[in-house]
């Protein structure tokens, strides 16, 4: 018996209690979301760069007096006005007026110039063309607390003979918070005017529309509400917020969409309102309920990185889901059976069509007279898309995911093309001992050599100060940029160095990035065998048969691998560059398994739903022509305007500043079109003709054991 009837059946019969209880979770979501919380990135803790980084931490307590053992630390960029070489005693004067303040004030632990540090360093702070000087500025504190007080140290440094450039760390850190922060709110106002109009388009109803937004913008607050508590217990991305409101918002207004439609068929069909909701969660919900628990799966797939930034994405992501799922089945059938029939008031003039007439019925019956004609091309048009792939180049995320107007990336660009070595891209060596590594010079010495003689290395620089109770630091400098395979080879190079009597770990924006690359690579099969075995087991038991999953995992890896593609065609390569206003560049590691978590779950999405509408069809009927065309007539109209209203909130978020966030939405958007389109237009039912009887085919117990529904029950999503 499906228990979602009388579910629905008790929600008439008590919709102002439940519309109260619902409500009442949403005034706690707003209490969290008010209440705010701390986002930041997690690292690859689990890698050799996490257990140096933290050894550090550890033996460098972020304490005044230890300057050189701090790690929060920003640079300033110097240009005469007048054009005063950086070598002009009046240029170093005034470079020393404008630093006065912030070399007087206590939170700032050094401040290196030219005019301050050795001759023999020097001129590795002057620019190549000799225009520009350079401030290492190192702060005392953590990280996070240096970002919130910089704005204050910026706005000490007197500026009036000279353009200044603030970069490095901290300043780059407090950019990208400030871009994303802007992107989730130009996504707000682009996706959710844009989603109204096309709610409008496909419901013909002006309060349907409201009503399903009103849904979205209500499950984006429990979603933002559940990560600030997330956030307030343990680690959460910065990038959370973004991923929640995209996900969050899509499925919501996909979900509601479905039951909102499947409501109004009913009450169209003479139903009273307590019969439509029943049957509307009946049918619609079920398909919904399995939908979110195969999205769900999906993101759950990043909970097999531990360490990583990418576990609170899953968790957050699964949260907001879970709230879409739950509004969906508690809050909006209260509201449907409060506004009854008057869920179509403020009609729109618009024509709709008749089941078994419709253009989705013809595409469908076309390609089932001749499947391999459309198969065969099709699948060889996204396979050409998915190409590019093959050339991906990952690497870690650097200051040119910020666009070049933005000051820190501009001072960054400088910074790498004028400063050889002095991008902050050090690598850090770590050289530990069982005992005090004073006591260990000679080998210190010999380790310092065998790392200046190591292609590609500019110096190594070893103070006697800082030591800690049982580690050395040795800072190695590179022209190279930190996603150069020329620095990723010193990484390795240096990993191969021994010191006698100890042990030897390498850290750095260059060793995170090896290590993120290579630890993700280790961990992606696992995470996918999960997404992709527990995502057939969550099927079989909504479809009854063993074949369908096996071909929604197949759709979905078209759809999947395309945008895969797609991404490094626009993102490495760097095509459309000017159209969406970013720096061609690698793609960052953890990026394909955002996208693959994230497509295969709302591909998914589809596929339940289209599946769900064409196993009763033939349940009813025995025939599986009839029941692919009608299921695709029936429910494809509505996912081709779910899919265009998930399109109008991706690619809100691929105008985005912030290249990780921009190259989601770039993907889901390709993703989505793909597979609402080619894949469920064309492959599916091509692929439902060749299989013809066997799609439905299971082991007799189980299959038959599986199939709830009465024949009579009928789903129009």
């Amino acid at each position: 018996m499906n228990l979602l009837a009388p579910w629905g059946r008790f929600v008439y019969r008590r919709r102002w209690a439940v519309l109260v209880v619902s409500l009442l979770t949403v005034g706690l979501s707003v209490a969290s979301l008010l209440a705010g919380g701390q986002l930041r990135n997690v690292q690859f803790r689990e890698t050799e760069a996490g257990r140096a980084s933290q050894l550090i931490r550890d033996e460098f307590p972020p304490v005044a007096g230890a300057p050189a053992a701090a790690t929060s630390s920003f640079v300033l960029i110097f240009t005469s006005k007048e054009g005063l070489a950086a070598t002009d005693p009046r240029f170093i004067d005034g470079m020393k007026t404008a630093l006065a303040p912030l070399r007087a004030d206590p939170r700032v632990a050094s401040v290196l110039t030219p005019d301050s540090v050795a001759a023999a360093s020097a001129p590795g702070l002057r620019s190549k063309d000799g225009k520009r000087a350079l401030a290492n500025v190192t702060v005392n504190g953590t990280t996070t607390e240096a970002e919130g007080f910089f704005p204050q140290l910026r706005a000490l440094v007197r500026t009036d003979p000279f353009e200044v450039l603030a970069t490095g760390n901290i300043p780059l850190n407090g950019d990208i918070d400030a871009a994303l922060d802007r992107d989730l709110q130009r996504a707000e106002l682009v996706s959710l005017p844009l989603a109204f109009v096309l709610l409008l388009l496909v419901f013909g109803s002006a309060a349907a529309a409201l009503l399903t937004l009103g849904v979205g913008v209500i499950v984006i607050v429990a979603g933002l509400g559940a990560t600030f508590a997330l956030a307030r217990a343990t680690d959460v991305s910065q990038y959370a917020l973004n991923i929640v409101t995209l996900i969050g918002l899509g499925v919501a207004i996909d979900y509601s969409l479905f039951i909102v439609s499947r409501f109004r068929e009913e009450l169209a069909r003479g139903r009273d309102v307590e019969d439509a909701v029943g049957i509307a969660l009946a049918t619609a919900g079920r398909a919904i309920l399995f939908s979110g628990i195969t999205v769900a799966i999906g993101l759950a797939g990043m909970l097999f990185y531990p360490g990583t930034f990418l576990v609170s994405l899953g968790v957050s992501g699964s949260l907001v889901v879970a709230a879409a799922v739950l509004y969906a089945l508690t809050f909006l059938p209260a509201l449907l059976s409060i506004v009854g029939p008057r869920v179509g008031a403020w009609r729109l003039p618009l024509p709709r069509g008749r089941s078994g007439s419709g253009v989705w019925h013809s595409i469908a019956t076309t390609v089932m007279r001749r499947p391999v004609l459309v198969l065969v091309p099709t699948v060889a048009l996204i396979a050409i898309a998915a190409s590019p792939f093959t050339q991906l180049r990952l690497a870690s995320a650097d200051a040119t995911i910020l666009p070049p107007t933005i000051e820190s990336r501009h001072g960054y660009d400088i910074l790498v093309s004028e400063f050889p070595g002095q991008d902050q891209s050090t690598i850090t060596v770590v050289a530990r001992f069982p005992d005090d590594p004073l006591g260990h010079r000679a080998a210190l010495d010999d380790l310092r050599a065998g790392l200046a003689a190591l292609p590609n290395v500019l110096r190594v620089d070893m103070p006697l100060s800082p030591t800690g109770p049982h580690i050395a630091l040795l800072s190695v400098r590179t022209a190279s940029t930190a996603q150069s395979d020329e620095a990723r080879g010193i990484v390795r190079a240096a990993r191969a160095e021994t010191v006698t009597g100890g042990d030897v770990l390498v850290t750095g924006n260059t060793a995170f990035d090896v290590d993120a690359v290579d630890y993700l690579v280790e961990r992606t099969p696992i995470a996918v065998g999960f997404v992709t075995l527990t995502t057939m087991l969550a099927l079989f038991f909504l479809l009854g048969s063993v074949v369908l999953p096996l071909k929604a995992v197949a759709m979905n890896a078209l759809s999947v691998s395309a945008s895969f593609g797609a991404l490094v065609w626009i993102i490495q390569q760097g095509h459309l560059a000017n159209v969406f206003n970013f720096t061609a560049q690698s793609i960052e590691p953890s990026l394909p398994v955002i996208m693959f978590c994230i497509m295969f779950g709302l591909s998914m999405d589809y596929e339940v739903l289209l599946l769900s509408r064409i196993q009763e069809e033939y349940r009813r009927t025995g025939d599986n022509v009839a029941a692919v065309a009608m299921g695709l007539e029936r429910s494809g109209r509505l996912i081709t305007g779910a899919a265009a209203i998930m399109v109008g909130v991706f690619v809100a978020f691929a105008l985005a500043d912030v290249v990780i966030i921009k190259s989601v939405g770039i993907g889901l958007t390709i993703a989505v079109l793909l597979d609402a389109t080619l894949v469920r237009a064309l492959v599916v039912p091509a692929t439902m003709r060749l299989l013809g009887r066997a799609n439905w085919w299971a082991p007799w117990r189980l299959g038959r054991g599986l199939h709830l529904e009465p024949a009579s029950a009928t789903m129009d999503v």
